[in-house]
């Protein structure tokens, strides 16, 4: 009965900190379900694959697109062909899209809108409440993912485990942080997340 209490007690002592240490933490309205709107700041937002983008050229509704960001992080428009757009911010892939047009339009004027972001994706797994695939729409640290998911279960050990794609070549890596130290952010321990990473609470 005192294990329980105590881990009652953890978990809201967990989230109180949460919050300062990791400041706001995102809420349910800011969970983006699929086919959503975009972030509230776009400008720094990367792009990823199966994001819904709106292409438009100003007076050329016949060139305006929208398009889905493939799995291999291209997208196609016409005259210009394939392009990558995947690890773009709006901005950059607008003035992609300005520089490759030029040839046939000197004076077209580009936009980019994210209209439904379906890239960033993480996994919260193992001792939590809520278990499963977060889709969000803002920046997001491990202690916000954790909140998500509900806090942690009365089995949860002191120990997470952030599981991500290694940026350089193939395969995974496991990066084991102390609870303790996330919470006060020591030596940048409450990390950012990559789309795609899994957090696990053992």
């Amino acid at each position: 009965m005192r294990s329980v209490r105590f881990n009652r007690l953890f978990c809201i002592l967990f989230l109180a900190i949460a919050v300062c240490a990791a400041g706001p933490l995102p809420t349910h309205a800011e969970v983006l379900p699929s086919g959503e709107a975009a972030p509230r700041n776009p400008s720094d937002y990367l792009i990823g694959p199966e994001d819904v983008l709106n292409i438009s050229i100003w007076k050329n509704a016949d060139l305006s697109r929208t398009v889905i960001v493939r799995p291999d992080g291209m997208i196609s428009f016409p005259l210009i062909g394939d392009i990558k757009a995947a690890g773009l911010t709006p901005e950059d892939l607008r003035k992609e899209v300005s520089n490759k047009i030029k040839p046939f339009q000197d004076t077209a004027v580009v936009s980019v809108i994210v209209e439904a972001i379906n890239s960033y994706k993480v996994y919260v797994m193992g001792e939590v409440k809520n278990p499963g695939m977060y889709l969000l729409k803002n920046k997001a640290t491990i202690l916000n993912a954790i909140a998500l998911s509900g806090g942690f279960s009365q089995f949860a050990s002191s120990k997470i485990v952030l599981i991500r794609k290694k940026l350089e070549g193939s395969g995974e890596e496991k990066i084991t942080l102390l609870l303790k130290n996330i919470l006060y952010d020591e030596a940048g321990s409450n990390m950012v997340l990559r789309p795609g990473d899994t957090v696990f609470v053992p």
